[in-house]
C-alpha cells in the first residue's frame, strides 16, 4: 500500500466512496431493522391501547419489554443472513450512534417509566427521531433525515395529547420514521441491486 499523504482531491473522493458505500450497505442491510422495529413498535403501541382501553389497567405497559425481547434477536438474525459488505468508519459511527440511542431509549424508559412517571412516549419518540435523523445526516439519506426529524416533532404531540390516545401518535410516529424509511431502503437495496 502506498503511504504518501493524499492529495485534498483524492481525500474527498475517499470520504465521497466510503458515503456512498455506506448508503449501498444501509439500502442493503437497514431497510429491514428500520421495518423490524418499526412495525413491532406500532403494532405493540396499538395492542396496548386497545389493552388500556379495555381494562384501563396500567399493568400492559409491561408489554413494552417485549420489543427489546423479539426485535434484538431478530435484527442480528437479520444483521448475520444478510450479504456482508466492508465496514467502513461510517457504517462503524452509525452502529455506534443506534448503540447509544438505543441504550438511552431503554434507560429512559425504566427511569422516566417506573420512578419518576413522566410522558415516556415523547422521551422514546424524540430520542428515536433523532437517531433516525442522525442517521440519514451522516448517511446522507434525506429520506432518513426527513422521516426521523418529523418523528423527532410529533413527539411534541404527546405532551399535547391527553391520556392513551398519545398511544395512536406514537403508533402513527413509528410509521412514519421507521416503517416508510424501511421500505424506501429496501426499494433502494432493488434498484442497487439490477443495476
Amino acid at each position: 500500500m502506498d503511504n504518501r499523504p493524499l492529495s485534498e482531491k483524492e481525500s474527498l473522493q475517499l470520504i465521497a466512496q466510503m458515503i456512498q458505500q455506506t448508503q449501498r450497505g444501509l439500502a442493503r442491510n437497514a431497510g429491514m431493522p428500520f421495518l423490524i422495529w418499526g412495525y413491532m413498535t406500532a403494532g405493540l403501541a396499538l395492542i396496548i391501547w386497545w389493552l388500556l382501553e379495555e381494562t384501563a389497567d396500567p399493568q400492559w405497559n409491561l408489554l413494552w419489554f417485549l420489543l427489546p425481547v423479539v426485535c434484538v434477536p431478530l435484527t442480528i438474525w437479520h444483521s448475520r443472513r444478510s450479504e456482508m459488505h466492508v465496514r467502513t468508519y461510517i457504517d462503524r459511527v452509525i452502529s455506534q450512534v443506534w448503540t447509544v440511542f438505543g441504550t438511552a431509549g431503554f434507560f429512559v424508559s425504566l427511569i422516566v417509566g417506573f420512578f419518576w412517571h413522566l410522558p415516556v412516549l415523547f422521551f422514546i419518540l424524540l430520542i428515536m427521531g433523532m437517531g433516525t435523523a442522525l442517521t440519514g445526516l451522516i448517511a446522507r439519506l434525506r429520506i432518513l433525515l426527513f422521516c426521523g426529524t418529523t418523528g423527532a416533532l410529533l413527539s411534541f404531540g404527546c405532551l399535547l395529547i391527553p391520556g392513551i390516545e398519545q398511544y395512536l401518535l406514537f403508533a402513527a410516529a413509528f410509521l412514519i420514521m421507521m416503517v416508510i424509511p424501511g421500505h424506501v431502503l429496501n426499494h433502494m437495496a432493488t434498484k442497487m441491486s439490477a443495476l
